[in-house]
């Protein structure tokens, strides 16, 4: 009887436990699923691998900059409480140019963070919040800023994120360092620790983290995808150099079709799930290999022709 007992007891014991560790598990899925990046439209997207992915896997912090940056694009803007922003002025200082929508639930649970770090850092430090909501007038943008606290300035920002090459998923965040170059774009919700090892970095502050550098070939910006030797998926395995430099040739100078209104080998850094692109790819590549001549532009149609100047229509 108290063997049994016992082992009613011990079974128990497990169960309970088990609860525990599976309880455990669908919080660490759920905070996993909540570091996506929402697109225009609302979806989820899986987010770059992050500094935490990296702690997961026990490997030591990585930081990466650019070692090549670009400028970072002017703006000179009017925030939400009318105070001049401008890119110009913020020279020696970091600036974390961050595109959110208050529609958009990972750029709203990481304002918190934002909020932080810019205390923390002050005058050293510029988070310049760029809200793309296109329904959504400034002075509800400015009403819900005011409601969270944002100690950084809120400009309206469509057409900025235009001069950034596009937002294809919020938030979007930019790392610009002191000389007002670019160094790291990162997609999704932003890892705070490895935000603020950034930030100390770019000011010569000692990080418990490890730099690396690496050429921005159209990971920060899509124009710099011209600069790639190799893109995702596309396998140029047997070419000789003189083919390679055209199939890359084609690949940035060919439109994709899929819609996205990029060339060839900027959807290939931006979606390397699209299936069209892949496929244009994967012809280019055979065409190059077979020594077949790409295919002629379309013809101008006779009535899209130019008019002679002076003659007329009719």
């Amino acid at each position: 009887m108290k063997k049994s007992l016992i082992a009613v007891m011990l079974l128990a014991a497990v169960a309970g436990t088990s609860g525990v560790l599976i309880g455990m598990a669908i919080a660490r899925m759920r905070h996993r699923g909540a570091r996506g990046a929402a697109t225009p439209g609302g979806a989820r997207m899986a987010p770059a691998t992050s500094g935490s992915d990296a702690r997961q896997r026990d490997e030591p912090e990585v930081i990466r900059f650019a070692r090549d940056p670009s400028p970072t694009p002017p703006f000179l803007v009017s925030d939400l409480s009318g105070h001049s922003v401008s890119t110009a002025e913020l020279r020696g200082r970091v600036v974390l140019v961050n595109f959110w929508a208050t529609w958009c639930p990972p750029c709203r649970e990481e304002i918190p963070d934002l909020i932080a770090l810019q205390s923390k850092y002050k005058d050293r430090l510029q988070i310049i919040g760029v809200s793309v909501d296109e329904d959504a007038p400034a002075s509800y943008v400015k009403a819900f800023a005011d409601k969270e606290g944002i100690n950084y300035p809120v400009v309206m920002g469509t057409e900025i994120a235009k001069e950034y090459g596009g937002v294809p998923a919020l938030p979007t965040s930019f790392v610009v360092n002191t000389d007002g170059r670019v160094v790291q774009k990162h997609v999704g919700l932003l890892d705070p620790a490895e935000t603020e090892n950034e930030v100390r970095a770019l000011l010569g502050l000692p990080v418990s983290a490890r730099i690396e550098t690496f050429a921005d070939t159209g990971q920060i910006f899509l124009k710099n995808a011209e600069r790639a030797t190799e893109l995702p998926d596309v396998d140029m395995k047997g070419l000789t150099a003189e083919q390679k430099t055209a199939v890359l040739k084609r690949l940035n100078s060919e439109s994709c079709t899929c819609g996205c209104n990029l060339t060839i080998a900027q959807c290939r850094i931006n979606d390397s799930s699209c299936a069209i692109s892949t496929k244009l790819a994967a012809d280019i590549v055979n065409q190059v290999r077979a020594g077949m001549r790409p295919p002629p532009l379309p013809a101008a149609s006779a009535s899209s022709a130019p008019i002679p100047a002076g003659t007329s229509a009719n």
